[in-house]
C-alpha cells in the first residue's frame, strides 16, 4: 500500500492563473534594500545612543527624542516600500 494519494483528474477548461511578477513604481528589490539599510542604520544608532544614555554621556531626553525619531523614520521606510508595491504598474509598461 502506498502513502501517496492518487493524482487528481484533469478538469477540462481550467487553466492555472499565471502569477504576475511584482512591479512597483520603483524597482521593489531596490526599495526593500534601501528600507533595510535605513532601518538597520537607525537600530545601530539607537543602540549607540542607548549605551551613551546608560553611561550618562547623553541626556535621557536625547534617548527619547532619538527613539521617537527612529520610529518615524522606520515607519516611513516601511510605508514607502508598501505604497511602492501597491501603486506599481502591473502591466510592465
Amino acid at each position: 500500500m502506498s502513502l501517496t494519494p492518487p493524482p487528481l483528474p484533469e478538469m477540462p477548461g481550467l487553466t492555472p492563473i499565471p502569477k504576475l511578477p511584482k512591479h512597483g513604481f520603483f524597482p521593489p528589490e531596490i526599495i526593500k534594500a534601501v528600507a533595510f539599510y535605513i532601518i538597520s542604520l537607525c537600530i545601530l544608532a539607537g543602540v549607540i545612543v542607548c549605551i551613551l544614555a546608560i553611561w550618562d554621556f547623553a541626556n535621557r531626553d536625547t534617548l527619547w527624542r532619538f527613539a521617537s525619531s527612529f520610529l518615524v523614520v522606520a515607519a516611513g521606510s516601511v510605508l514607502f516600500a508598501y505604497v511602492n508595491g501597491m501603486f506599481g504598474d502591473k502591466r510592465g509598461l
